[in-house]
């Protein structure tokens, strides 16, 4: 079994940070809710994925990681335009919402995009922390 070194560490307790922030950020009431549930929750689900892959492959360079996973998220996002049966059966599902989205919505490539930039500094960061 691979040792888990202080990359690991910190990146295990960073995923425990954004995952309720994520979370919150889909249930928040309050100002500005609309935008909260539906944008600013994007970029806490791409630091989310790139702190993910980060932490079983950290050998990859982060600025990799962070454009896999803006790829990976935009090609979903497309995919809410297609609605076979099968796809609308995951999606009735909280963790398919959740995962697959409901509606195409051009303006989320941009949150995906802050989001990607904000993983890879924080991934980046999490390489210098554990440096030291």
């Amino acid at each position: 079994m691979k040792k888990l070194n202080k990359a690991h560490l910190i990146t295990f307790l960073s995923i425990l940070i954004i995952t309720p922030l994520g979370f919150y950020s889909k249930f928040y009431k309050g100002s500005f809710e609309f935008w909260v549930n539906n944008s600013l929750c994007d970029v806490f689900y791409e630091i989310f994925w790139c702190l993910i892959v980060f932490l079983f492959f950290q050998k990859i360079k982060p600025k990799m990681i962070a454009l896999i996973i803006f790829l990976v998220t935009c090609m979903i996002e497309f995919s809410q335009l297609w609605h076979p049966p099968f796809l609308e059966l995951i999606r009735e599902t909280f963790i398919g919402r959740i995962i697959l989205g409901t509606s195409f919505v051009w303006t989320d490539f941009l949150y995906y995009l802050i989001g990607c930039f904000l993983g890879l500094l924080w991934m980046n960061l999490i390489k210098k922390m554990s440096k030291s």
